[in-house]
Parts: structure tokens; sequence; C-alpha cells
């Protein structure tokens, strides 16, 4: 193409030819070419026009709510609250996370509220227990539940999802041999816990092709059940005299290691950026104009910087205790959007993902194992649920048998498509579950703030879900317009 391009011009083409061939070779990101600053710009605005709008519209609502919130109370701004706000939605955003792999399939998981409340739920039996799980249980519960992930495990084996296998068998293994109560073996059960029940909710989806839709509803109300029994009408287990589980969600780093996560996350990110960018560009290939990365990554640094130094203050209203620090919560959510965000971008598994997404029939004609990446989405999902569990159950220190139900899921998969993810599938990042996940946060705090009663919040919400949905729809049709 750039031979032609070259003869073209060596040839005497005229002004037109040679802008349509510049646009052909924009189009391409494998030919080289530069981009000015103004190009980028330019580019960037029409593929908004066109329908590409991202994470967009979240990111500018979320600072609409933020100047109105900040401007109607006095303490919304407050280090407290913004260290409360945090940690209040951060359940809900890591099993947003894990929702964001099952949407790009186009798919959905009703039951991973309920999933999450499960996996609370035996780790907090398991707490209050002493890690006996069969006395806690009752016999005939033990055997069904082991015999359960015994089962998740050779579904996963005939799906050849070969974590999933592990890791449930590794959940009997720490339910038979019964440790004694340990809070990090509990976390790790929880987890296994997570992933084989996306086990045996991938294999009934992918393998023996029922709908997303009726399988996780019907799961939604078994693992629901599933929670009463091990907790019992009324019950509550609490895991807050166990200063590990409590920190989880109420705990904060130390102010030096506050800033040796500033520099871990913030300086390895614009390490990475800047090392990516100038690497393309030293082999000619295409990309964003360097000002445009330059100040991308300065603004990102500068408020990582700020967050942190404000973080670091003592916010504590009592003079005789002393609490700052930035949430644990903060390098939790860093770590799973690192590892999901590689995942998808940087990993075959991605691609394929991406693929399946856009076109399953066109994605199982070029040789993808389409049954199995339908399988493990759910895996995913469901594991990641479980740390959203272990996060909210810390949260407010204990589990009862409302636990992943009401509003979890909902605020779960809402979060993920205010962010940006598509319902229809083949769009979205894990960040996108962070964002919609601050969005989501700020309303309800904000609102709580002005005493708005739960009517209000229910409202607000589901608008912002709604407009959501209608941008999404609307975008992926404007999308197919301008492609034809």
């Amino acid at each position: 193409m750039m031979t032609q391009v070259s003869a073209d011009k060596a040839g005497g083409e005229n002004p037109e030819s040679a802008t349509g061939d510049r646009t052909a070779i924009a189009d391409f990101g494998i030919d080289t070419t530069t981009v000015s600053t103004a190009e980028a710009v330019r580019s960037y605005l029409a593929r908004v026009r066109g329908g590409e709008i991202g994470s967009l519209p979240a990111l500018l609502g979320l600072v609409v709510l933020i100047v109105l919130f900040s401007s109607l109370s006095n303490v919304f701004f407050s280090l407290n609250n913004i260290a409360n706000l945090l940690a209040q939605g951060a359940g809900q955003t890591i099993i947003a996370m894990g929702i964001v792999y099952v949407l790009l399939l186009g798919e959905i998981d009703l039951s991973a509220g309920t999933a999450s409340g499960v996996a609370g739920a035996v780790l907090a039996m398991h707490y209050v227990d002493n890690g006996n799980l069969l006395t806690g249980m009752g016999s005939t519960v033990f055997y069904i539940f082991n015999g359960l992930l015994v089962l998740a495990a050779v579904l996963a084996g005939l799906l050849r999802v070969w974590p999933g296998v592990a890791i449930s068998l590794l959940g009997v293994v720490l339910t038979v041999v019964g440790f004694h109560g340990n809070p990090w073996i509990e976390m790790l059960l929880a987890v296994c816990v997570g992933v084989a029940i996306g086990c045996i909710t991938g294999f009934l989806i992918a393998k023996i092709g029922m709908p997303s839709f009726v399988v996780t509803l019907a799961l939604f109300l078994a693992w629901q059940g599933a929670i009463l029994q091990l907790i019992g009408e009324g019950g509550v287990l609490g895991i807050s005299s166990s200063h590990v589980l409590d920190s989880v969600a109420n705990g904060n780093l130390s102010v030096l290691w506050s800033w040796v996560l500033f520099v871990v996350a913030a300086g390895g990110y614009a390490v990475i950026t800047l090392f990516g960018h100038f690497r393309r560009r030293a082999k000619g290939l295409v990309v964003q104009p360097t000002l445009m990365v330059l100040l991308k990554v300065g603004a990102l640094v500068a408020l990582a910087a700020v967050a942190t130094a404000f973080m670091s203050v003592n916010r504590s209203p009592s003079s005789l205790i002393k609490i700052s620090g930035v949430p644990y919560v903060v390098p939790i959510v860093l770590v799973l959007l690192v590892i999901g965000t590689y995942v998808l971008n940087r990993t075959t598994y991605g691609r394929h993902l991406y693929a399946t997404g856009g076109n399953r029939e066109a994605a199982r004609r070029a040789g993808i194992n389409v049954v199995q990446l339908r399988a493990s989405v759910f895996v995913i999902c469901s594991g990641v649920a479980a740390v959203g569990a272990i996060v909210y159950s810390s949260k407010v220190g204990s589990v009862d048998p409302q636990a992943g139900g009401l509003n979890t899921l909902l605020f779960a998969v809402g979060a993920a498509v205010i962010g940006g993810t598509s319902l229809f599938g083949g769009k979205g990042r894990v960040a996108d579950a962070v964002i919609g996940g601050a969005v989501l946060a700020v309303v309800g705090n904000g609102l709580g703030l002005l005493r708005q009663p739960a009517a209000v919040v229910s409202v607000v919400t589901g608008l912002v879900l709604l407009l959501a949905a209608t941008v999404d729809a609307l975008s992926r049709r404007r999308a197919a317009n301008t492609g034809r």
C-alpha cells in the first residue's frame, strides 16, 4: 500500500486522490504513518460522532455528579466521606468487573449476586465454626456441598477449563481436611466456591446449550435457597471480630505504603505506556501524538499523587485515634483492573473473547473453541464475584440471608453497562466497570448525604441505568449506519 501511495505521488496524482490514500492508511493500525495532534483529535471526534463513545458519557456524568453533590453538601468532599465512598462501592464494582466478561459475549449472569452470597456464607461459616464445616452444615448438607465441588471439577474437566478443575478440587481439600479457622484460608475457600459455581453455570450454558437468562435466573433462586440453608432464616454470621477480615474493606495502608502504592501503580502505568508508545514509534507504527500521550500520563499521575496526599492526612474526628492512608480496597481493585485489562488486551484469550462477542459463528469457523470460551467467562464471573463477597462482607462485618441479593446484582450489572460495556456483546473493558461503579457509588453516597429517602435513590439509580442502556443502543445503531 505504501509503495502504491509513493508511486501515485510521483505520478502527480491530484490532491483528492492523495487524501483518500492517507485516509485508507489511517484505517489500518499495521501501516506506518504519523498522526499529528490535530488529526488525532479530529479522528477521535469522528469516532464519537460515528457511535464509538466508549465510557465518555459515564466520565462526563461522573464529573457532573461530583460537581453537583459537592455544591449541595459540604461533607461530600471531606476526607472521611471520600474514603468511605471508595469502600462503599468496592464490592459491587468488583462483581461488575467479572460480569464484564459475560457481557462481552452478549450473555447475562443473573446468579452472580447470590453466587457471591454463597461464597460469603461459606467464608463466614468456616470462620464462626473454626473450620469445622461438617458440624456447622450438618452431615447431609456437608456431603452435598462437597459433592457439588467435585461435580464442578468434573464438568470443568469436560470443558477443558483446567483452572476450574484445580480450584474446585482445592475447595474440596480445604473443607474435607478441616483446617482451623484462618482468615486467609476462608478467603481462599470463598474464591474456590465461586469458581465451582461458575463451572456448573458455564457447563449448563455452553455445553448443554441452555439460554443464559434461564439458567442464571434459576440458579439465582437456587443459590438464594442455599444461603438460607447455610445461615438460617433471620440468622447472622459475624466476621468483624477477625482483624484481617474486618480490615479488607475497613482498613488502610500506612502512609508509607500508600506512597509505595502510588509509585508502583502510577509509575508502572507511566513506564509501560511511554515504553509502548516510543517502541511503536521507533518501528514506524501508528501511534497517538507524543504530546497527547504525555498529557494523559501526566494527568493520571498528578491525580493519583493528589489523591494519595489527601488520603495520607489524618482524617479521624477524634484526637485519640489516627486514621490515615489509602483504603485496602484500592489496591485490591487496582490489581483486578490490571490483571483484567492485561487478559483482554494482551492475550490470545482476550482477542478470542472480543471476536466471539462480535460474531460467534465467524469465531467458530475461525477455529476458536466457542464452547470452552463461553464456559470460561462464567467461571471468571463467579470467581471474581466471590472476591466481591469478601469485600462487601467485610464492609458490613457479617453475612446474613440477604447476602448477594436485593440490589447487589442489579447494581453490579448496572455498573458495567453505565461504564460503557455493551449489553449486545463485543464491546467493553474491565475499566468500564470501575467507572460505572464510581458513578453508582457517587449517586448513592451523594443522595444519602442530602438525606433523600430510599425511594428517590432507587428511582435515580434506575434512570441512570436506563439512560446508559439507551446511549448504548443508540451508539450501536449509529455505528451500524455509519458502517453502511
